[in-house]
């Protein structure tokens, strides 16, 4: 598992992501390839895209990121765990 200098804990193509975490970790980013990340479980996030307001996330639903968009998480209620692909 790795985590170094991030928000959240890598396992494969596992992520975690601790509700404890400061907000200010939550930063806008972009990524170099399409995903797609499919919510394990977690309560109360948000994901937002630059200029949208953000989605809730919902367990067992699948989201797309393209490639070199900006985004950020917004932090929830409880852990979350969600699947990557790209």
């Amino acid at each position: 598992m790795t985590s170094i200098g991030n928000p959240y804990v890598d396992d494969a193509n596992i992520r975690f992501f601790s509700c404890k975490t400061n907000d200010e970790e939550f930063v806008w980013h972009r990524d170099v390839n399409d995903r797609y990340i499919t919510v394990i479980e977690g309560q109360a996030w948000q994901l937002q895209y630059n200029g949208s307001l953000p989605i809730l996330l919902e367990e067992g639903k699948t989201y797309f990121i393209e490639a070199e968009l900006y985004h950020r998480l917004i932090k929830g209620a409880t852990d979350l765990t969600i699947e990557i692909k790209e």
